[in-house]
């Protein structure tokens, strides 16, 4: 039993910090520009298949440094010669562009590298095992992503709260027309902000891709569940947007790791009175926990956990 708790806080807690790592990006751009990037774990693919692309040419490490840059680059761009300029038609429009883009972004890679998974795999200096306990072992790999998400936490954190230039987006956040004043270029500010989101979701398809699987969809896989991140923790909070990932990564992880039915809880008398769903196992529903969060979280604080603005 408690080895089943030990591993399953450890895998709950990497997924959690694995879901952060897009969710901030999104929260980010969220934050001050008032966008749900539908594209955005879009940029969370293109950061797996550019890591893939250059680690087989140049090596791991170059790719795990180039390629969030590059999808940086890109989600800039997008910005500024994309959103940019449809922002002047509103919210709708610039949701149904990104909703567009997610698709256009998904064809590409299905050109480029093919509908089958490609072969991105652990670099061989993280492939062994971190340490055992209970006779079982846990990869290198593993505890490095979660050392990777938490260093990138901590560096947000000090960014936005500690520096000149995290003031600066701040005060953009809610006073764009004052920041224009003092003399700051509020729409570079607006883009760079859109890049460095874009270039954390790439950064997270880095390395997820080896340890999970890099494919044309998924993007769509763990889409969704962004946005119930964002929503749970409460719109445009960075911290709501952390204590939601952590919470959904170990609810699902431990939903899965007990894998209980209600026949197992209190007996045969479950199928009497609950008839086939008293069978149904919380593996089987692990998937629906995270929507029937946002349900509740919607009904009783739709601000969110952290949140002071309505969804």
């Amino acid at each position: 039993m408690l080895q089943l708790i030990l591993f399953s806080t450890l895998n709950g807690v990497l997924y959690g910090m694995l879901l952060f790592m897009m969710a901030s990006g999104l929260t980010l751009i969220f934050s001050m520009m008032g966008v749900l990037n539908f594209a955005h774990a879009s940029f969370y693919m293109i950061g797996a298949y550019f890591g893939f692309e250059i680690s087989r040419r140049i090596g791991f490490w170059p790719g795990f440094i180039i390629a969030p840059l590059l999808v940086g680059v890109v989600g800039a761009l997008i910005e500024r010669y994309g959103l940019r300029r449809v922002h002047k038609f509103g919210h709708v429009a610039e949701l149904l562009f990104t909703f567009g883009l997610a698709f256009v972004i998904e064809e590409l890679v299905n050109m480029f590298w093919g509908k089958l998974p490609v072969d991105y795999q652990v670099p061989p200096s993280l492939d062994f095992v971190a340490f055992t306990l209970f006779d079982t072992t846990y990869p290198a790999y593993r505890m490095f992503m979660l050392a990777t998400a938490i260093a990138m936490f901590a560096f947000l954190i000090i960014v936005l709260k500690r520096t000149r230039v995290g003031l600066i987006i701040q005060a953009a956040l809610t006073h764009p027309n004052m920041v224009a004043m003092l003399g700051h270029d509020v729409p570079t500010v607006f883009m760079m902000v859109f890049g460095v989101g874009a270039a954390l979701a790439g950064l997270a398809g880095v390395i997820a891709g080896p340890a999970l699987v890099t494919q044309p969809s998924m993007a769509a896989l763990l889409g969704p569940i962004l946005f119930v991140v964002i929503v749970v923790g409460g719109l445009g909070s960075l911290g709501g947007a952390f204590a939601a990932s952590l919470l959904i990564g170990l609810v699902q992880t431990f939903a899965v790791a007990i894998n209980g039915s209600l026949v197992d809880l209190i007996g045969p008398t479950a199928n009497t009175i609950f008839g086939e769903l008293g069978n149904v196992t919380l593996a089987q529903i692990a998937p629906l926990l995270p929507y029937l969060m946002l349900v509740l979280v919607l009904i009783f604080k739709p601000t969110g956990l952290f949140g002071n603005r309505e969804t």
